[in-house]
């Protein structure tokens, strides 16, 4: 789930307190080339106001219509917009495209299982969602990383909550900008340094903070395939070991500050140690999109656009940004990103 759909989430436990009426929509399947992943929801109220995309705005006007005033929905349902030529010519979808949407009315008993979602959100935990599409019953329990969302025609999972986590080695200023900025992507953000210099006054809401060295932070995180490390210290006593760790991990991304020059001699002090070539060659440093930044919120930028580009399969070590490819079809099976 990223942060839009937990604006989602927001405005339909605020309207729905409010007493008006919500139903709440989710992505659950997409062939082609379809606007928003799996697992995008949108919330619309009676009167026709909405939060949020499942489309990008080419079928909202259409569920509008359809779900609103007297045809508001009593009972789950499912909506699939693009099956024919004119329904995908009228409601403006890409060529080809064609989307899945599960919409839920939000009851009474709907209302109290969001605010414990939204709660749960807050607090960066992971929540799996149950709606029985035959009675409507929506039930939480804790979700686990590498949960997906799930959807077989009766039963829809969600997965809610904050599945890609970054650590950051080193609390300076960059590390700041960093932090905030992840976090609106949707990352778990810890940031690791044990010096007292460094963590004094550090007050970045909704950031960990761990003080241990950084190598044993890596090995106790036990990294997987949605986590990214960042070293953004020019210490290599901290920095040099952390990268070690994380590198044979399998971490998505594995990224060190530093100039070109500073770099090579990281690269020659690791390469002292076990690594492999390919583990080796994971390493992007100097990190960051070559976009002209020079200011640390830049920096933090070009970090973040690094991260994602690899993240979306668009750059890998070595290589400049290709083209983006095709889309390919994504069932309900596919992870929420």
């Amino acid at each position: 789930m990223d942060s839009v759909d937990l604006e989602v989430l927001r405005s339909a436990v605020a309207w729905r307190r409010a007493g008006h009426g919500v139903p709440l929509a989710t992505v659950v399947e997409t062939w082609g080339s379809a606007p928003r992943p799996v697992g995008a929801m949108l919330a619309i109220r009676h009167d026709g106001m909405i939060s949020g995309s499942v489309s990008g705005g080419c079928v909202e006007d259409d569920m509008i219509e359809k779900l609103t005033g007297a045809a508001a929905p009593a009972a789950p349902q499912q909506l699939v917009y693009g099956v024919t030529r004119e329904q995908a010519e009228r409601c403006g979808l890409p060529c080809g495209g064609r989307l899945s949407i599960v919409v839920e009315p939000v009851t009474e008993t709907g209302l109290a299982t969001l605010e414990q979602l939204v709660a749960a959100s807050d607090r960066r935990e992971l929540t799996l969602r149950t709606l029985d599409m035959r009675t409507g019953a929506v039930t939480l329990a804790p979700g686990s990383r590498d949960a997906v969302l799930r959807f077989d025609g009766q039963t829809l999972q969600p997965v809610h909550g904050p599945l890609w986590r970054l650590l950051v080695i080193g609390a300076g200023q960059l590390s700041r900008y960093l932090a905030e900025m992840a976090r609106t992507l949707d990352y778990r953000v810890t940031v690791c340094d044990p010096r007292e210099e460094y963590v004094f006054g550090w007050d970045v809401p909704g950031v960990e903070l761990v003080r241990t060295m950084p190598d044993d932070t890596v090995v106790a995180m036990e990294l997987d395939s949605r986590s990214a490390v960042e070293a953004l210290t020019h210490d290599p006593k901290l920095a040099d070991m952390a990268l070690l760790e994380a590198l044979k991990s399998p971490a998505f991304y594995v990224g060190a500050l530093g100039s070109r020059s500073n770099n090579e001699k990281r690269r020659r002090r690791l390469a002292g140690f076990d690594l492999s070539a390919s583990e080796f060659g994971r390493l992007y440093g100097p990190v960051g999109l070559g976009i002209g930044s020079r200011t640390p919120p830049e920096i933090a930028v070009s970090i973040l656009a690094e991260m994602t580009a690899v993240r979306r399969g668009v750059l890998v070590p070595g290589s400049g940004l290709r083209a983006l490819p095709d889309r390919e079809p994504a069932s309900a099976g596919a992870a929420c990103s």
